[in-house]
């Protein structure tokens, strides 16, 4: 290894989930291609012992080097994946093994700049290494680390975000554009975009763009709150408000903030609004809708009502969306 080589380890432990330990590497792996420089990175595994490690998918990863022998070096990238559990109702938990929180904590002072990879960033938090920064994790999880750790702006909407030395993503695909957001600032962003084609990704999406489908997907647990989303669903196209959902919840205005508030960590409007740009998000993918349609089918009214709610959500416009996403008919 040249003494110029950036030094990266990548963390292993029983669970983790595959792609966070694999993808990383592979982006880093298509510089040596891409550029004429013969320095790089050298990536490792590493783990508590090197016994092979059995991954979530249930592929088994052989370790590089253990925890400990990597304590000993300089690291310029730590990059720490994740595991969840998945209960019987399909509920997504991330996982934090106080010995690989340790072991986080102690890796950390050894390196330049950490990274997590998508739930990763629960062992970053509970290795106290987000406090008091912006982080985001996998959409799933997201309201989990808020509560478990109040001292993290947690936003739950972009793909990856950086405060200062410490990087954290979204899953699970994201680790890529982390991973290429990393090379970028290695090596400049042409680098990283001719190694955003070599991986067929349409383009290397910036940080602040969102995950797509998340605003809709929080869970309720209550009939009322189910029975309000269905409507919602039902009536897109109607001229919704906050006034007339709480009519037909049988509540004040101020109840139904409340309840929205408590459900689902947001504003009804910024609900309505949500559900609207998923609408929306779908048509563009699978039809061949004019922008005009969409908006009027999901309840914008007017294109420019539709392009504002996609800049403001996703970061995007819908023409933008509809050429990355479109499904052929």
């Amino acid at each position: 290894m040249s003494s110029v080589e950036r030094f990266i380890v990548v963390l292993l432990f029983d669970g983790v989930d595959l792609l966070d330990v694999t993808g990383p590497p592979e982006v880093f792996a298509l510089l040596r291609r891409e550029t004429d420089d013969a320095t790089g990175y050298h990536v490792v595994l590493a783990a508590e012992t090197t016994d092979p490690v059995t991954t979530s998918a249930g592929v088994r990863v052989l370790p590089d080097l253990t925890f400990r022998e990597a304590a000993t070096r300089a690291i310029d990238t730590l990059m720490v994946p994740g595991s969840v559990e998945v209960d019987d109702r399909r509920r997504v938990r991330a996982l934090t093994d106080p010995t690989v929180v340790r072991w986080v904590q102690t890796l950390a002072g050894r390196a330049r700049r950490i990274a997590s990879v998508c739930v990763g960033a629960h062992l970053l938090a509970a290795a106290g290494l987000l406090d008091g920064k912006r982080a985001t994790t996998h959409w799933s999880t997201a309201r989990q680390l808020a509560a478990e750790h109040p001292s993290i702006e947690v936003d739950a909407d972009p793909i990856f975000i950086r405060d200062q030395d410490v990087w954290t993503g979204a899953g699970i695909t994201a680790c890529l554009d982390l991973s290429l957001a990393l090379v970028a600032e290695d090596f400049g962003e042409a680098v990283a975009l001719r190694i955003a084609r070599q991986l067929v990704m349409y383009l290397k999406r910036p940080s602040g763009q969102s995950q797509f489908s998340v605003p809709i997907e929080p869970t309720s647990t209550t009939r009322r709150m189910d029975e309000l989303r269905h409507h919602v669903t039902r009536h897109l196209a109607d001229r919704l408000t906050v006034a007339g959902l709480a009519e037909h919840a049988h509540v004040s205005e101020r109840q139904l903030t409340r309840i929205f508030k408590t459900e689902l960590g947001m504003t009804p409007a910024a609900y309505l609004e949500s559900a609207r740009v998923e609408a929306a998000r779908n048509r563009l993918e699978s039809t061949d809708d004019t922008l005009e349609r969409v908006a009027t089918a999901c309840g914008f009214h007017t294109t420019d009502t539709l392009i504002r709610a996609f800049r403001r959500k996703l970061d995007t416009t819908p023409t933008e969306y509809r050429n990355r996403f479109r499904r052929s008919a």
